[in-house]
């Protein structure tokens, strides 16, 4: 395996690095990824984001079952090279990635559909650049117990599953926030089997305005460790905070994270209720580098 050509991107400061494997030609390994995400021996990302045909990946044939459309399998991989179900920055910058190389178009008012491990996601652009539908989403049984350098006691998280597993946890002051040290990894007790994002939260002051809810988060994604953003993450944060603000809350919300802002709307569906994420997605610069 010689040299590859990639793009680097971004969504809010969650940024990747892009191949195009069209054909499915590839085989990365878990050493290949982590070295290609490495920041000071490779190119730096908190992920990879395969660009592969559905029909040339196993996993692909369960998103043409679902949407026969779905031409195009986000194979994403966390920094430390394990395999991840969904992203919510990135399959924004897959999308992104896919209409600016013309590999697929994307008019106004239309949709993308995309495979993923969660299952096919419908991308459609926005004003603040895509929205994603991230489809239906569930609230986990207990709440585990969740201690992170900084804290004084173990919070109490609710578990959240938007096509991944989230606990949120709230916090009671920025303060508190600030002063978190996420470069280790918070403890859940019990541990969920195959791990989880952890988010940390504050209402905005006022938590709503104009409708609209308000929060600040901060994020440890699970097989990476801190990043500026979490698009799952941050839907999860959303469906958290609304579910303990209770049945008045809004369904519109803005959540602030290190890397800027995004969007989340929750809107009934003919499967029950929906997630929506938006925000940015840009793409940086082109490169090569050799695999080998």
């Amino acid at each position: 395996m010689g040299m590859v050509a990639f793009t680097k991107g971004h969504g809010t400061g969650n940024d990747f690095v892009i191949i195009a494997d069209p054909d499915g030609e590839l085989d990365l390994s878990a050493e290949q990824v982590a070295v290609l995400c490495d920041r000071n021996f490779g190119i730096g990302a908190d992920g990879v984001l395969r660009v592969v045909r559905s029909a040339a990946i196993a996993d692909g044939a369960a998103a043409l079952a679902e949407e026969p459309n779905a031409e195009w399998f986000m194979d994403y991989r966390n920094a430390d090279g394990s395999i991840a179900e969904m992203c919510g920055n990135g399959i924004r910058v897959f999308a992104h990635y896919l209409v600016r190389s013309g590999l697929a178009t994307l008019d106004p008012g239309s949709t993308l559909p995309i495979g993923t491990r969660a299952g096919v996601r419908d991308v459609m652009r926005s004003e603040t650049g895509y929205q994603v539908d991230l489809g239906l989403w569930k609230l986990l049984d207990g709440d585990p117990l969740v201690k992170a350098r900084g804290l004084a006691v173990p919070r109490p998280g609710t578990g959240i599953d938007v096509g991944n597993p989230h606990v949120v946890v709230a916090l009671a002051s920025e303060q508190e926030l600030d002063e978190l040290d996420l470069h280790v990894g918070p403890v859940l007790d019990p541990a969920p089997a195959h791990g989880a994002n952890v988010e940390f939260v504050v209402p905005g002051e006022p938590l709503v305005r104009d409708g609209i809810g308000h929060v600040r988060m901060r994020v440890h994604e699970r097989g990476v460790g801190e990043t500026l953003s979490c698009g799952t993450g941050v839907a999860a944060t959303a469906l958290a905070v609304r579910y303990w603000a209770g049945e008045k809350a809004p369904s519109d919300w803005r959540v602030e994270v290190p890397g800027g802002k995004l969007g989340v709307r929750m809107f009934p569906a003919e499967d029950g209720e929906h997630v929506a994420l938006s925000g940015p997605a840009q793409l940086v610069y082109t490169g090569e580098i050799d695999l080998a």
